[in-house]
């Protein structure tokens, strides 16, 4: 496919002030108020040609988003380009070679492709053993989806690859369906896969996000690493990744805890796929209301790995979302058996490191709690950081004295 093939037009663009020093500053979002100017009038996977407001020379490329309030997703900083399938295709490339040391580390589940962090704003590419999966955050890659299953089958050897849609485009995009199997045949939507040579499956049909939960990847083993001879407590385990982990490393008894009855299947599944002699428990309800039920029990374990979904999507969520995260801090903290420790993350964005790990500190405090702070961490390899919205993950561990 050549570049002319695209259905996209080039749209002559201007930028408001802020909007033009956000792009020189390489940021890869332009909203809506930042365009002062586009002709023609601009549809979603229009390529975007913008100028500098005061030498009309060329400042940035990208694809206009009208479904988003992100206008512009911008693909090129600064120089020309040649935006056509050998600029994406080169991109992907580059992503999958990036990925190389998670292959050598007995790991074929993985992102291969990150979003604006790799270049390629509003699109996932995650690779389950010779299943690749495609998620679209943005109608802008539907024009895409011709050459790019083939060409992702030819670079990782995947026997399939499937369409995953996030909400937003499952309601704008009337051509494909959530779960379509773009090229090869699927004959299980469940897909075995490796993480550290532990064994995992995803289902990359229904699944969560792509089928599984990757960005703790590291994390994940660092639990098991910690949880010889131990009792652990995994609250919102989902497919039971920090759970199977420490059973593998040799914990004594590990409770998974999840709201949902077929994710704690997948959990057991997932255990019972991996050699260990530990005990495993499965919890079923509201993490709030179990943590608290725990805690009128008197139960006590020797790590205690907190990882809730993101609390905060928007800005006016933030403060509930603290709130949230300051009540799961104390719940896990009154669990902590004597020299235990706690692990606690979040992936909302919209609450920077610092914030996060200050708001666990002042809750620890409160608590009266004397500790160590052994770590902290962030993205795995799969999840570079391109950006400052890029960066939403961040994990603590907080040993108890």
């Amino acid at each position: 496919m050549e570049a002319q093939e695209f259905k996209s037009k080039r749209i002559a663009v201007k930028l408001s002030k802020a909007g033009q020093r956000s792009l020189k500053q390489g940021h890869p979002w332009l909203f809506k108020e930042s365009v002062v100017k586009a002709s023609p009038e601009p549809k979603t996977g229009d390529l975007a040609v913008i100028y500098d407001n005061h030498t009309d020379k060329l400042i940035g490329l990208g694809y206009f988003d009208l479904e988003s309030p992100i206008s512009i997703k911008v693909l090129q900083h600064q120089g020309p380009a040649t935006i056509d399938v050998s600029f994406f295709k080169a991109r992907i490339q580059q992503a999958y070679l990036n990925r190389a040391a998670l292959r050598e580390k007995e790991t074929s589940g993985y992102r291969l492709a990150f979003g604006e962090n790799d270049g390629l704003p509003g699109l996932i590419i995650d690779l389950y053993a010779a299943v690749a999966v495609v998620k679209l955050y943005s109608g802008i890659w539907v024009q895409h989806l011709d050459w790019m299953p083939e060409f992702l089958a030819e670079l990782t050897d995947a026997k399939a690859v499937v369409l995953r849609l996030s909400r937003n485009m499952q309601r704008n995009i009337k051509t494909f369906e959530d779960g379509t199997v773009l090229w090869g045949e699927l004959a299980d939507p469940n897909v075995d896969f490796k993480e550290h040579g532990l064994n995992f499956h995803a289902n990359v049909i229904k699944g969560h996000k792509t089928g599984y939960f990757l960005d703790h990847r590291h994390n994940r083993k660092q639990v098991g690493d910690l949880a010889h001879g131990k009792t652990v407590l995994d609250v919102f385990a989902y497919a039971g990744g920090f759970s199977v982990h420490a059973l593998v490393g040799g914990a004594k008894e590990v409770s998974s805890v999840d709201l949902s009855a077929q994710a704690l299947e997948l959990a057991k599944e997932n255990a019972r796929a991996n050699p260990h002699s530990g005990i495993h428990n499965c919890l079923q309800g509201d993490a709030f209301e179990v943590l608290t039920a725990l805690q009128e029990e008197g139960k006590r374990y020797d790590l205690v790995v907190i990882d809730p979904p993101a609390f905060a999507k928007k800005q006016d969520e933030i403060p509930r979302a603290k709130k949230a995260y300051a009540r799961l801090v104390a719940l896990g903290a009154s669990l902590i058996a004597p020299k235990g420790m706690l692990v606690m993350a979040s992936c909302s964005s919209r609450i920077g490191s610092q914030a996060f790990f200050d708001l666990v500190a002042d809750q620890l405090a409160k608590a009266g709690v004397s500790y160590t702070l052994w770590k902290q961490t962030t993205h795995d390899l799969d999840h570079p950081i391109g950006f400052p919205e890029g960066a939403y993950l961040k994990c603590g561990y907080y040993k108890f004295k």
